[in-house]
């Protein structure tokens, strides 16, 4: 999979692909990502990519032409691609849309800055508008570098065990069970006993007990019943009382 990044500040990227999983998805070239310098499309010799609002107000806003031609530099109709801008006012980024998205060839994604992007672009030039929060960064930047590790996590090599990535927390409406590690007793903290047993069966049972309440206690909104087995469904009726 390709990821093309368009941004006014391109050095911002120097560092997170190059480290971790997704820097030796990179590395061994599961995953491509350009970074593109939206000022490389302006046709002034100051490089301008924005101006003042219409109608008023604080701020400045991103000017079309650049960006539209910074998108239409990497259009390839011969691809499967989806153009993607990383903004609030987008729909709000979980599991079932990373799983959607990794289904592309590439993915050009868009990076807001200022006050926004003129509405033309997000309108006419973007297939998508996704927001990673209900809060306001400084740009799209960081939104982007979430966007391409929740999705390369669905391109195939790049996680080595691919079950981990269909148990992933929100895949089915679920989140994780608690994990521990040794030692068996930390500053007088125990691990829980049945995972010290050896009794597969009862571990089972348990980390789906621990996911479901953990799910119910955090984040109840989240649970999707007709994504949950029969077992799950009747521990969940159980558990429901106590939330």
């Amino acid at each position: 999979m390709k990821f093309y990044i368009l941004t006014i500040l391109p050095g911002y990227f120097e560092g997170p692909f190059k480290v971790g999983i997704l820097g030796k998805a990179v590395e061994r070239g599961h995953v491509k990502i350009e970074v593109i310098n939206i000022r490389d499309f302006a046709d002034d010799p100051h490089k301008t990519v924005d101006d003042l609002p219409y109608g008023g107000g604080e701020g400045m806003v991103l000017k079309p032409e650049p960006i539209v031609r910074a998108i239409e530099s990497v259009k390839n109709k011969d691809k499967k691609q989806r153009v993607i801008a990383m903004t609030p006012a987008g729909r709000l980024l979980n599991q079932k849309i990373v799983r959607e998205l990794s289904e592309f060839d590439e993915i050009i994604i868009l990076c807001g800055r200022y006050e926004g992007i003129d509405e033309r672009v997000l309108e006419h030039f973007c297939d998508d508008l996704i927001s990673i929060g209900d809060y306001v960064l400084t740009g799209g930047e960081a939104a982007a570098i979430v966007l391409i590790d929740a999705v390369s996590r669905f391109v195939p090599g790049v996680v080595g065990n691919r079950k981990c990535v269909e148990e992933d927390s929100f895949s089915r409406g679920l989140l994780d069970y608690p994990q521990w590690t040794r030692p068996a007793v930390f500053r007088g903290i125990p691990v829980p006993d049945v995972l010290l047993s050896g009794n597969h069966k009862e571990i089972r049972k348990w980390r789906i007990m621990k996911s479901i309440e953990r799910t119910l206690k955090r984040r109840p909104e989240i649970i999707r019943e007709e994504l949950l087995t029969d077992e799950e469904i009747e521990i969940l009726k159980k558990l429901k009382d106590k939330f």
